[in-house]
């Protein structure tokens, strides 16, 4: 993008495209060695426990001697692509579904077909249909 033999300056040159003269001449400060150890153990960390976030690993970290604050971790994982596996805001609400059991033998499952009301505990998602998880007498 830039030609320092260019017969045009940096500075035009930068401007022309939009940047900053400051961008042309930055260079990215590599990777501590300490910080690359620290980014392995979060990555297992990781594997073993993915609902934990940047609070929950920082405190399993402290445990295992590793002190290291909240926000440097949370740069860490943002730079390595990793994010807890939790429920995101509005995920608790109440939400009206469609459900009425039709109990078809004792041998088959049961099928949840359409009423208005709430989806009770032992009716399932599934990819078709709610299923009926619970014992049939």
């Amino acid at each position: 993008m830039i030609d320092r033999k260019h017969e045009l300056s940096i500075s035009a040159q930068a401007k022309l495209l939009g940047i900053s003269r400051g961008t042309v001449y930055y260079l990215p400060r590599p990777v501590s060695a300490a910080d690359l150890a620290l980014m392995r153990r979060i990555a297992e960390l990781h594997l073993q426990h993915p609902f934990m976030g940047a609070r929950m690993l920082r405190d399993q970290l402290a445990r295992e001697g590793v002190h290291v604050g909240r926000r440097h971790l949370r740069t860490l994982m943002k730079r390595m692509g990793i994010e807890a596996l939790a429920p995101q805001p509005g995920t608790s609400g109440s939400m009206p579904f469609s459900v009425e059991l039709d109990i078809t033998g004792s041998d088959g499952p049961a099928r949840c077909t359409s009423v208005q009301q709430r989806a009770p505990a032992d009716c399932l998602a599934s990819a078709q249909a709610w299923t009926y998880a619970g014992k049939q007498s």
